[in-house]
């Protein structure tokens, strides 16, 4: 099995060689990731320069670009076969709920599983990072299970796991997104050299959090499985807006 490894984080974070290192001997294991935190850098691709693939001293590739950059180049340009699976992670830090619409981490997967390959996007809980392990181990049972016992349709599987011991874990739970409260607003201060700058304001609190959300989940010491898709229609509106327009 061949696994292409990924994050937003960068190729030197603790949690991607994490699972680099939990993986090695259940697959043939390609990290491919930014040389550089790009942390909320969504599914932007690089297009108005050209792109370059570095070796680390670890065995790491690090490309100047963003996780989507880095998906793209390894699938369709370095690697001469397919990979059987992408997994983004482990970020430090959740992405649940409205956090997917921004996170370089689900991109990443997102990426994979655009040009056809099973992916997960794998979080640990918290700005921590106390259990990179569990969230390791826990990324490894579902490879075992999805080599096991292969979905029959194309998956792309968000995974937020609480930052605690594998002991502590109460299972797992297949969710779905919740919703935030709107992102606090920009943090304005002044530079060093006077000029005034302005710093994004911290993720809103969870809105929607009940149960069968993936904040629910987490809240529970469940890790969180949400399977997510990519056509964004707003199916319920279709008639609303051929009516408004018909007018």
């Amino acid at each position: 099995m061949r696994i292409l490894l990924c994050n937003d984080d960068g190729y030197f974070a603790p949690g991607i060689e994490h699972l680099a290192r939990t993986l090695a001997d259940v697959a043939e294991i390609t990290v491919v990731a930014p040389e550089r935190d790009r942390s909320g850098a969504s599914n932007s691709l690089t297009l108005d320069r050209p792109l370059s693939l570095k070796q680390a001293a670890n065995g790491f590739y690090y490309v100047n670009g963003t996780p989507t950059d880095c998906v793209h180049l390894a699938v369709t340009g370095m690697l001469e076969q397919l990979p059987d699976m992408v997994i983004s992670g482990i970020n430090i830090g959740a992405n649940m709920g409205d956090d997917t619409i921004y996170s370089g981490t689900v991109a990443a997967a997102t990426e994979g599983f655009l040009l056809g390959v099973p992916s997960l996007a794998v979080s640990l809980c918290s700005k921590a990072g106390g259990h990179f392990a569990t969230a390791a181990r826990v990324t490894r049972e579902l490879v075992l299970l999805l080599q096991r016992q292969p979905l029959r349709a194309p998956v792309l599987l968000n995974v937020n796991v609480p930052d605690v011991s594998h002991e502590e874990l109460a299972g797992i739970g297949v969710t779905r997104l919740g919703k935030r409260h709107k992102a606090e607003p920009v943090v304005r201060t002044i530079s060093p050299r006077n000029e005034t700058v302005f710093w994004v304001g911290a993720a809103g609190e969870a809105q929607d959090a009940g149960e069968g959300t993936d904040f629910f989940a987490v809240q529970n010491k469940q890790v969180s499985v949400t399977p997510l898709q990519i056509d964004l229609t707003h199916t319920a509106q279709l008639s609303l807006v051929r009516s408004w327009l018909a007018q």
